[in-house]
């Protein structure tokens, strides 16, 4: 597929509240297990003007959208392989 990456000033961030972000952390942690990508410190950290950031050393939600969309994307390339 051909996406871009979402940046973190994309206005789509706002929507997603605490809850929300914690629910992808899981996600990405399930997911990203199977590829050797363990993120054991991981968590919301704070709200910076309407935006959640996440402990990846205080990245942007956005740095956590892409990661999973990333890994959904090897997910089915891995599913069409077989």
């Amino acid at each position: 597929m051909n996406r871009h990456p979402m940046k973190p000033t994309d206005p789509r961030i706002r929507h997603y509240t605490d809850r929300h972000i914690r629910t992808l952390l899981a996600e990405v942690q399930e997911r990203g297990r199977k590829f050797g990508l363990i993120f054991p410190s991981a968590d919301t950290d704070r709200t910076i003007n309407g935006r959640v950031l996440v402990r990846f050393n205080t990245a942007p939600a956005s740095t956590l959208l892409n990661l999973l969309t990333l890994l959904l994307d090897a997910d089915r390339e891995t599913w069409c392989d077989s």
